[in-house]
C-alpha cells in the first residue's frame, strides 16, 4: 500500500508541475519575477504539499521561523531530497536557488526558472563559475533577494557523512551578510533517487545566524557542525517515529534521541 501511494503521488506530482506550467506558459512573457513568484510558483508549492500530506501522510514541522531575519541573507539549508527544492520556499520572501547549469537548459523548466531568477552554476566551471556564481548573487541581494545554497552541492543520503563544497564560504565571504543554518531530516521520508515515501512527519530546523565576518574557514568550522548536529537530531527523532519502517540500515540509531531545539512552530 506504500508503494502504491507512494507511486499516485510521484504521477500526481509531475501531472501538476507540467499542468501548471503549461497554463503559465502564455502570460510568462507579461507576468513580473514577483508576480509569477506569488501565483505560479506558491500556488505550485501548496499543490505538492498537500498532495503529499493526503495522498502519502506526509507532513512537515518547521522549527526556528523566529531565527529568519529580515533583509539580505545567505540560506544554507542540508540537501537530502527534492521536497526541500520546493517546500522551503514559502519561508523566504524573495529566494534564488543556487542551481546546477544543467537544469535552466531543460525545455519550460528552464524558462520558468529563469523568469523566477534563479542563479545557475557550471559544477565543473571552477574559479570563473564561482566568480560568476557570486555576480549574479551580489545584483539579486542588492535588491533585497535571499540567496538560498545546497553546502554539499547536491542531495545526500539521510545519515551520509557530510561533504560541504568550498562554494558557500565562498559566499559568505563574498556577500558579506549573515548565514541561516537549516537542518532537516527529509531524506527519511522522501529518499532520493527512488518512488517510495514514507507517511510521518519531516522536520525541519531553522538555526540561529551566522554573523558576517568570520574568515572562510571559521566559517565552516561554525556552519557544518551547526547542521549536521542538528540534522543528526532530526534524524534520530525521524527513525523514532518510523520504527520498524525506517530503512534498515539507519535502524540502529533510532535510540539516543535529544530533545527537540525548539518548540515546534509551524505545521504544514
Amino acid at each position: 500500500m506504500t508503494f502504491l501511494r507512494s507511486f499516485v503521488f510521484q504521477i500526481a506530482f509531475y501531472l501538476v508541475t507540467t499542468l501548471y506550467m503549461l497554463a503559465f506558459l502564455p502570460f510568462l512573457p507579461f507576468l513580473s519575477r514577483r508576480g509569477l513568484w506569488r501565483t505560479g510558483v506558491m500556488w505550485w508549492v501548496s499543490t505538492n504539499v498537500f498532495l503529499l500530506r493526503v495522498l502519502v501522510g506526509t507532513r512537515a514541522e518547521i522549527r526556528g521561523l523566529e531565527h529568519i531575519p529580515d533583509g539580505p541573507l545567505l540560506i544554507a539549508s542540508k540537501h537530502q531530497s527534492a521536497w526541500e527544492t520546493f517546500a522551503l520556499l514559502p519561508l523566504f520572501s524573495d529566494p534564488a536557488f543556487i542551481l546546477k547549469k544543467e537544469l535552466m537548459r531543460i525545455p519550460v523548466f528552464g524558462w520558468f526558472a529563469a523568469k523566477a531568477r534563479m542563479i545557475p552554476v557550471d559544477r565543473k566551471g571552477g574559479s570563473s563559475a564561482l566568480k560568476a556564481m557570486t555576480r549574479r548573487a551580489q545584483a539579486d541581494m542588492a535588491e533585497g533577494r535571499q540567496i538560498l545554497i545546497f553546502p554539499e552541492g547536491t542531495r545526500r543520503p539521510a545519515g551520509a557523512p557530510p561533504d560541504y563544497k568550498f562554494g558557500v564560504a565562498h559566499l559568505y565571504a563574498s556577500l558579506r551578510v549573515p548565514c541561516l543554518p537549516i537542518a532537516l531530516n527529509s531524506g527519511l521520508y522522501w529518499p532520493r533517487r527512488a518512488i517510495l515515501k514514507r507517511r510521518g512527519t519531516i522536520r525541519v530546523q531553522i538555526l540561529p545566524p551566522i554573523p558576517p565576518g568570520l574568515s572562510r574557514t571559521a566559517f565552516i568550522a561554525t556552519l557544518e557542525p551547526l547542521i549536521e548536529t542538528a540534522s543528526d537530531r532530526l534524524l534520530a527523532e525521524g527513525l523514532a517515529e518510523l520504527g520498524e519502517r525506517a530503512p534498515p540500515d539507519l535502524r540502529a540509531r533510532a535510540g539516543g534521541i535529544s530533545s527537540p531545539l525548539s518548540t515546534p512552530v509551524e505545521n504544514s
